[in-house]
């Protein structure tokens, strides 16, 4: 009996020593490796702090700048991203960053970032989503990988990139003939059936001014007087192009994407172990005077006047809103699509401007987002 009561103390204590050593390897030698491996080649960042990470410095800061809304600017980095903003300007365009006992190489350097999208040797991949996102998702294109994701990408690529117009005349057609009594309830179906109201009072009519919202307008009406917007008229609409893209560029809805060193790897002059973390800030490069120079924060659509590889300089990463290389977003051109009907049917029939109750706090919250909501103020132009 004694015998057997040694035994099992030993057996515990031995089960213990292991689990510890386990920890002390994962959560202490793991990241004091990496963090040396990448302070020897200049890369430096927040020391680590143990199990957390920088994650308690990282929240506090964004639980400080979301408190507060901020003034009537497009300068909207320091709010949106306030631990990557101070670290970027601390550290420089490339740094080290700790995501719990994740290691994080944040970069923002054009070239780097370039080369990690592109991927041309297939070694960096998505990394597995949070337990989260993956209930919150399900098995969609943003959160699988390999065989499954081409089989889902090939499909969505089918959908999205159809004749995508083609929405508005089915809802159309389905309420002419009686198979449904509406155009629907989302944003969309709203404007058609505004746009069918039996009051002849509330068509259309132009007014001409000098900014940009009426210099759309002007445009729309061109294109499309008062009729619906249609496939052929949606390539005309240059203003509305440019005007999207300045607005995709100061306000990008997915600020970052984070992909994973499948093995030691070079990148650039660097060479990162397995298992790194890459994560890219788009919203610093779409801020970057270096790429857009000092009126990087003005809104200014005619940037985009002949294009967006003139806009860039040619350079495919000073503007990725929907990402860039096989894992971009596959509803890009619907999405824009969609927007440019949806703005041509309300400036066919209104004139908007803010809201006196509208706070400016743009907020990372999946994708970015107006904190307490967007309010304009319609006016009829009756």
């Amino acid at each position: 009996m004694g015998n057997l009561l040694i035994l099992s103390t030993a057996f515990l204590c031995l089960c213990l020593f292991v689990a510890l050593l386990y920890v002390l390897y994962k959560y202490w030698w793991v990241p004091h490796r990496v963090q040396f491996i990448m302070n020897s080649q200049g890369i430096r960042g927040p020391p680590y702090e143990f199990i957390h990470g920088n994650n308690k410095e990282a929240l506090q800061m964004q639980k400080e700048a979301s408190s507060k809304p901020m003034a009537l600017t497009h300068d909207i980095f320091p709010r949106v991203m306030p631990y990557d903003y101070s670290c970027i300007k601390k550290y420089g365009k490339n740094y080290l960053s700790w995501n719990g006992v994740r290691a994080q190489l944040v970069i923002t350097d054009p070239e780097l970032v370039k080369e990690v999208l592109k991927n041309s040797e297939k070694a960096f991949s998505k990394p597995k989503p949070l337990y989260f996102f993956k209930k919150l998702l399900g098995d969609t294109i943003p959160t699988i990988n390999s065989e499954k994701w081409a089989r889902h990408r090939k499909l969505a690529n089918h959908a999205f990139h159809g004749e995508s117009l083609k929405i508005v005349k089915q809802r159309e057609e389905k309420v002419m003939t009686g198979e449904v009594d509406s155009f629907g309830h989302d944003f969309l179906g709203l404007l058609v059936n505004a746009y069918h109201d039996p009051d002849e009072k509330n068509r259309l009519s132009i007014q001409d001014v000098v900014d940009w919202q009426d210099k759309a307008r002007a445009e729309v009406v061109e294109v499309f007087g008062n009729q619906n917007p249609n496939s052929e008229g949606i390539t005309k609409l240059k203003t509305i192009t440019m005007i999207i893209n300045e607005t995709l560029r100061l306000y990008p809805p997915i600020n970052s994407v984070v992909r994973k060193a499948v093995r030691d790897v070079q990148l650039g002059n660097l060479v990162l172990p397995n298992c790194l973390d890459l994560n890219i800030r788009f919203i610093a490069l779409h801020h970057d005077p270096a790429l857009w120079g000092d009126d990087v924060h003005l809104f200014k659509p005619e940037r985009f006047a002949e294009g967006i590889a003139k806009a860039t300089n040619n350079n495919a990463v000073a503007f990725m809103p929907f990402g860039m290389g096989h894992r971009s977003c596959v509803g890009m051109s619907f999405s824009i699509t969609e927007t440019k009907i949806a703005l041509s049917m309300i400036l066919q029939r209104y004139t908007f401007t803010l809201s006196p109750t509208y706070v400016h706090a743009p907020l990372p919250n999946l994708s970015l987002k107006p904190q307490h909501g967007l309010h304009l103020l319609f006016h009829s132009l009756d």
